[in-house]
């Protein structure tokens, strides 16, 4: 008898459990304990920088004061590819052209960590987006363009394994504000003086994006008082929030899963209205700048290993696409009728007539100029004929270029600096110079005033490149 009347309390003994918690619990709240008591959000209890999501890392950031100072010097270069985003400065003069009495000259230089990334420059301040293996930091540094001393620095723990270099991205600059995305795509908005952290948001656990490999590419675009991002989640192939508070304000649907490349975004005119243009995993989209309506997608230009040059806006509706790994160059056509824009392939380029495997072609007076997966640099008529290539013994790598009113400025993988004029009417060079010791001088030049950045896998250069 007592082993049966055992056996019926073991049986109920759950719901006795069960009973009891929920007598304590009602005891616990009675007593006003539970005052203030908050939802558990599954992700913000785990380390800032796991490798597994997470908190946000930048929430964890601390900004520092340098002895830098900010120098009273002409010139900007707010963002990726320059105030217009076209990799020009048109309007530019003073330059040196004859290097052989008046060659390039450091002005200052320092060692930076692994990577990729370009400068920004406005306001006498150089901004750079770094990283510090040993103490596993992201490090937003400002420094002054006199000296490049550190202003201040903004900086917060972030996990990252050596992949080809660890930074990739340029910030932007707009107002009072500078918005940077990180390695990992962590975006994250300072204010531009003093490097107070605004808001930040993180693409990978809010809007489901997946950082690319050898880690993120994309720089952010600003408009207005928005910010515009691809990325490429389940519910967000493009995302624009509001440049002040981070707030989302729309977000473009994106039903074929395609995901966030290298590449950035690209604003273009059509047909009276403005697109946002991005070379996303599967194909090309474009989508309404008003509210982030998907207007049309294409999926003739896709690259299978990476995607890293940006769309090219060219006159007559017309976006010219190119990239390496074999991919060639595509030229698109954009055409409305009904207020329906649909876009189609006017031509492909074989990548032996032109590829670009890393840096966005310059637009100058209906031609194209950009270094070919050859290495060969190339003037293209806007049909795809090659109008002129640099010879065999002048090729240019994977590395940076920029254009200076009719000059272009064009650095290899190994730091040589060429200077070239940017003329269809033939390649002609006119000085070269030895400005890096390093290799892979493959991260975005910037050019504020005459002074223009260059920079290999490990070291930053400010140089002087007036007329002297």
């Amino acid at each position: 008898m007592m082993k049966g009347h055992w056996n019926k309390l073991l049986s109920n003994l759950p719901l006795l459990i069960a009973l009891a918690a929920v007598a304590a619990l009602a005891l616990w709240w009675a007593s006003g304990t539970g005052e203030g008591l908050k939802l558990r959000i599954p992700g913000t209890d785990a380390a800032p920088g796991s490798e597994t999501g997470g908190a946000n890392p930048v929430l964890a950031g601390k900004l520092s004061q340098g002895s830098g100072s900010p120098a009273d010097l002409p010139g900007h270069w707010p963002q990726f590819r320059g105030v217009q985003r076209d990799g020009s400065a048109p309007d530019a003069s003073g330059f040196s052209r004859d290097w052989t009495t008046s060659p390039p000259r450091e002005l200052w230089g320092l060692d930076v960590g692994e990577g990729y990334a370009g400068v920004a420059v406005r306001d006498g301040r150089v901004y750079l987006l770094d990283y510090e293996r040993d103490a596993k930091l992201s490090v937003l540094r400002c420094l002054s363009l006199a000296d490049g001393k550190e202003i201040w620095r903004f900086a917060y723990p972030l996990t990252i394994k050596r992949n080809h270099g660890m930074t990739r991205t340029v910030p932007t600059l707009h107002g009072p504000y500078l918005v940077a995305l990180d390695s990992k795509c962590n975006v994250f908005c300072l204010d531009a003086t003093n490097g107070e952290l605004k808001w930040t948001i993180s693409l990978v656990r809010e809007f489901g994006a997946t950082v690319p490999e050898w880690y993120a590419g994309q720089c952010p675009l600003v408009v207005g008082d928005q910010v515009i991002l691809a990325p490429g989640g389940k519910d967000a192939l493009l995302l624009a929030v509001d440049l002040a508070t981070g707030k989302p304000l729309w977000q473009t649907p994106n039903p074929r899963g395609w995901k966030m490349t290298h590449s950035s975004l690209a604003p273009v005119e059509f047909a009276g209205r403005r697109l946002y243009v991005y070379c996303a995993s599967g194909g090309v989209v474009g989508v309404d700048a008003a509210d982030g309506a998907l207007l049309w997608d294409t999926s003739d230009w896709k690259i299978s290993i990476a995607t890293v040059p940006s769309p090219v806006p060219v006159p007559d509706g017309r976006i010219f696409l190119t990239g390496g790994y074999n991919a060639g160059s595509l030229m698109l056509q954009l055409e409305e009728q009904e207020r329906k824009i649909t876009a189609k392939t006017l031509f492909r380029l074989p990548p032996e007539v032109f590829g670009a495997t890393q840096h966005t072609p310059i637009l100058k007076d209906n031609h194209l100029y950009g270094a070919r997966a050859d290495g060969r640099f190339v003037c293209l008529d806007l049909e795809g004929k090659v109008v002129w290539a640099s010879g065999p013994g002048e090729t240019f790598g994977l590395g940076s270029f920029l254009m200076a009113s009719d000059l272009i400025y064009a650095v290899n993988d190994s730091g040589r600096l060429r200077l070239l004029e940017a003329t269809p009417a033939r390649f002609t060079l006119l000085g070269q110079s030895q400005v890096l010791q390093g290799r892979e001088s493959w991260g975005p030049m910037a050019l504020a005033g005459t002074r223009l950045f260059v920079r290999d896998l490990t070291r930053l250069v400010c140089l002087d490149v007036s007329a002297k």
